[in-house]
């Protein structure tokens, strides 16, 4: 029930305004967003890589329904991959897309706007060595966002997938995205979708994603394991045995973990979100696990 009302909220306007104009707000959202402008992300980058883990970066924003929130999306990404390579930490970035963010939900030509979009992003991140992922949103966004993925893939072969375990379809898409050379995350779903079309009961949801892992695994692609949870982990571990592929954790979560998996030599790349547009996302982070909103709650109460 707690987490259906924080994703509900994620989607309330109402709810937004009284979180994002809260004073105490920002200062907890710190520890989930690494800011609000390209410097911020930059600085953060700087930081990680540092400490021996790599980098995606999600300029966060999703839902527009302007073409100019489109473009100034692209031009937010491009600046960003700009900014990285000035400063020598483009090489082996990559940069986390969302296509509603560049026109997928515009009315009538917004798959090609999109498209047309995530190649100008795809082509700015292959001139500084970096790399590019489709971000997966709600289920009804799913087929638009592969055919995109297949279209791109033609002249862009790197440009990387989502799969979200929750969803009965994965398996499938599992099987026609492991071939060689194909990029893929793999994470639990942060969406609030119905029982039609996903697993409700967390414990299915594992299932399913070691499912779905076994077969990225017997795959010739690169899995990306996108995970918290330490028996997913340590599951990956063992699957992964002789073979390339990488872990994912999000900004701010487990941090200590993460740099124990770097130490011990395995590619550990962290997702940082950055933007004004972080409520959204700061939601889904809240509905994911209890003890991201106990973190906030005693923040608030402690700042209040």
């Amino acid at each position: 029930m707690l987490r259906t009302s924080l994703l509900a909220a994620a989607r309330s306007p109402l709810a937004r305004k009284l979180v994002e104009r809260n004073p105490l707000t920002k200062p907890v959202v710190g520890r989930f967003v690494a800011g609000a402008e390209t410097p911020d992300a930059v600085t953060a980058t700087r930081e990680l890589v540092e400490s021996g883990r790599a980098i995606t970066i999600d300029y966060l924003g999703e839902d527009t329904t302007e073409v100019a929130d489109a473009s100034h999306t692209v031009k937010a990404y491009t600046e960003l991959l700009s900014a990285l390579s000035d400063q020598g930490l483009a090489t082996g970035a990559d940069v986390s897309v969302k296509l509603s963010a560049v026109g997928q939900a515009l009315p009538g030509d917004g798959h090609k706007i999109a498209l047309d979009n995530a190649r100008l992003i795809a082509d700015a991140a292959a001139g500084v060595g970096a790399t590019l992922t489709l971000d997966m949103e709600d289920h009804t966004t799913t087929d638009s966002t592969l055919d995109i993925l297949g279209e791109l893939r033609a002249d862009f072969p790197w440009v990387g997938a989502v799969l979200q375990a929750y969803l009965y379809r994965t398996e499938g898409d599992a099987r026609d995205l492991s071939g060689a050379g194909s990029r893929v995350r793999l994470c639990k779903g942060a969406y609030r979708e119905p029982a039609s079309v996903a697993y409700q009961d967390k414990a299915e949801v594992d299932r399913n994603y070691v499912r779905v892992l076994r077969i990225l695994m017997e795959g010739q692609g690169y899995p990306m394991i996108a995970s918290h949870d330490p028996r997913i982990i340590a599951i990956a571990g063992e699957l992964g045995i002789g073979r390339q592929f990488e872990y994912q954790m999000l900004y701010g979560i487990r941090p200590q973990e993460q740099e124990a998996i770097a130490r011990r030599g395995d590619t550990m790349r962290v997702y940082v979100p950055y933007g004004v547009q972080w409520y959204g996302y700061f939601m889904r982070r809240l509905a994911e696990r209890p003890a991201n909103l106990a973190f906030f709650l005693r923040a608030m109460a402690t700042r209040g």
